[in-house]
């Protein structure tokens, strides 16, 4: 099921549902209407925004018969909202870049004068819900910024960070209750059309490859816990390098798997089939190692 009817006609299953997008008030009743309908065993989301608002709907949906296989509603909430995030990531010691959420003139005024006083520049991003780097930009430009800020009337919204390299890397993880089941981490060579976004970021990764290190595991893990204590679900924790080279978490992609999984399956390891056996069985993955098997 999906909310873009031409997603839908790409779309190789045999029955093709169209629903309102989650924020919609339409939205609960297409959508347990499909589920009394198909009786699925599982139901899995693949967008922030739904994620969010089927999140809030957990209950009604298990009253369907259907299972979720999906983190606490708070955790949820503190994942789609990346300033909450932050907040929790620099709480727990973790290290990460610098933000100033930006509720008018003077924090950004600040933010330019704190921030960008190493390289000139400071990263802008909105911290409501959205994917592929919704609001991104860097800039030296103060107007530039107040009018791109007016323009998505992003004020109280938009958060101000230290700009970090072009290195980045995401550690994608399914946990059970607490446990890690499997863990493997990507690097990214690069975003699909990032030249045609004025941020260079889409949220399509254009090459990725398998990577892996122990200093990437440790700091993923803990800023997955400093969110969730109990992890449960998928958690794909990003990170950026900094310029001392050490990868500072950004987000965490919550309760999905990243658009390229698939290359996972075809060197491996398919953490979508591990996702739904432990869904649905309770079933763990016969792995020699837990991260980056």
């Amino acid at each position: 099921m999906g909310s873009e009817p031409t997603d839908l006609i790409l779309s190789a299953a045999s029955r093709k549902y169209w629903v309102p997008y989650a924020n919609a008030p339409e939205y609960k009743g297409r959508l347990l209407e499909i589920l009394r309908f198909e009786k699925p065993d599982l139901v899995h989301f693949q967008n922030d925004l739904e994620i969010y608002h089927a999140s809030l709907l957990r209950d009604e949906i298990v009253e369907t018969g259907v299972k979720i296989f999906m983190p606490s509603h708070e955790t949820i909430d503190a994942c789609v909202h990346k300033y909450k995030s932050w907040q929790k990531f620099k709480a727990a010691g973790i290290k990460v870049p610098e933000n100033i959420l930006i509720h008018n003139e003077e924090d950004l005024r600040r933010a330019f004068d704190t921030l960008g006083k190493q390289q000139g520049n400071i990263w802008l991003r909105a911290s409501s819900i959205g994917g592929g780097g919704k609001g991104a930009l860097p800039t030296s430009s103060f107007e530039f910024a107040k009018a791109w800020i007016d323009h998505y009337k992003g004020w109280g919204d938009f958060v101000a960070a230290e700009m970090l390299t072009k290195d980045t890397v995401t550690w994608l993880s399914i946990w059970r209750e607490g446990e890690l089941i499997v863990a493997q981490g990507r690097a990214r060579q690069g975003w699909t059309h990032g030249s045609r976004a004025v941020s260079g970021i889409t949220g399509v990764t254009k090459v990725g490859v398998t990577f892996s290190s122990p200093e990437l595991d440790r700091i993923a893990e803990s800023t997955i816990r400093a969110v969730d204590p109990k992890p449960h679900g998928i958690y794909g924790v990003d990170l950026a390098y900094d310029a001392e080279g050490v990868p500072n978490p950004t987000e965490i992609n919550i309760s999905r798997f990243f658009t390229t999984i698939l290359f996972f399956t075809e060197a491996g390891l398919n953490m979508p089939e591990i996702f739904a056996n432990l869904a649905l069985f309770g079933e763990r993955p016969r792995l020699e190692k837990v991260r980056s098997p």
